[in-house]
This record gives C-alpha cells, sequence and structure tokens, in this order.
C-alpha cells in the first residue's frame, strides 16, 4: 500500500516543544478557542466541533503548503501552551507567523519565544527573507510582542476574507536577532 506521509518537525527551545498537534491536545485547544476573551481577534469563540475542524486544519496546512503552525507545549511537562507559526491560507497577501497563546501561557514569554524560534526556523529552513504578521488594530498585546519582535507596522491594513475586518499588517526584519 502506498500513501502520503506528512512530516511535521519538532522544534525545541530553552522552555518549550514546538510540535505537530495531538489528539490529547484537543481540551485544551478546545477550552481556548471557546474562550470569548481569547478568541475576540480570531472571530470567535468557537464550538467543539468547530474547534475540532481548525485543529485539523492545522495539520492539514502542512500538507497542503510544507510548512504550518506547531502546537507550543512545555518542554517538561507537555503541557499545551498554544499556536504558533508559518501560515498562508489562501486570499493572505503573504506568508504569515502566527501566533496564540493559551491562558496558562500569557505574561510568561512563551509567545515571544515560540515566534522568535519560529521566525529563525523559516528564515534557516523555509529560505524565508521576510514575514508578516497580521494584526487587528485593537489586539494591544499582539503588537507589543509583534513590535518586541522588531516587527513594524506598515500602516496598510488587509481586510480578511472570511471576516471582512480590516488588520494591519506588520513587517517582520529581514535579518535574524543574534
Amino acid at each position: 500500500m502506498t500513501g502520503t506521509t506528512l512530516h511535521i518537525p519538532t522544534l525545541e527551545t530553552e522552555r518549550l516543544t514546538l510540535r505537530a498537534p495531538r489528539w490529547e491536545d484537543f481540551e485544551a485547544y478546545a477550552a481556548f478557542r471557546g474562550d470569548a476573551e481569547r478568541t475576540a481577534f480570531l472571530g470567535g469563540p468557537f464550538s467543539r466541533n468547530t474547534a475540532f475542524s481548525q485543529l485539523s486544519e492545522i495539520v492539514g496546512h502542512w500538507q497542503m503548503r510544507g510548512f504550518g503552525r506547531f502546537l507550543v507545549a512545555d518542554r517538561h511537562t507537555d503541557e499545551p501552551l498554544g499556536i504558533v507559526g508559518p501560515y498562508y491560507p489562501e486570499g493572505w497577501p503573504e506568508p504569515e507567523l502566527a501566533w496564540s497563546v493559551f491562558a496558562s501561557a500569557e505574561g510568561r514569554g512563551v509567545a515571544y519565544e515560540a515566534v522568535a524560534a519560529v521566525r529563525r526556523w523559516a528564515y534557516e529552513t523555509l529560505g524565508w527573507t521576510t514575514a508578516i504578521s497580521l494584526i487587528a488594530p485593537s489586539n494591544v498585546r499582539s503588537a507589543k510582542l509583534a513590535d518586541r519582535l522588531g516587527a513594524k507596522n506598515t500602516g496598510k491594513p488587509f481586510g480578511d476574507p472570511d471576516s471582512g475586518k480590516a488588520v494591519e499588517i506588520w513587517r517582520h526584519p529581514s535579518e535574524l536577532p543574534a
């Protein structure tokens, strides 16, 4: 029998493992996607059924594009902490570095550590020289993270093809941090 083999690499940082999503991560992911406060910028909250489809889409993106978002887990406990990685759905202006962290990871530097590792991987492994992040104007925390990562707001709005809501395009630097 022949078939398709999907390879999703595992990246490690000092505190984190960035890996393929697993069934065991679903409860944490569904809780995040069902949280109105944390998913307001993403069009949520979402039902468990929709959260399952969205988690499955994360895996499918790897097959379609050859890259995708990682499940971010605590390196020592394997607790799911968020979703971070390259994202390029149909209709996007160019590939994005996207991030969402779960409530237990907020304020701990998890997003910064994960996005910095993913950006390095995208530049070194995928050959990217730059990337964008699409951020809702009211998402102050994500804008601060983008700024901390060295990204700059281009001042150019982008209308999300699905929601129609305008987001800001933040451009990441082409050089890697030392």
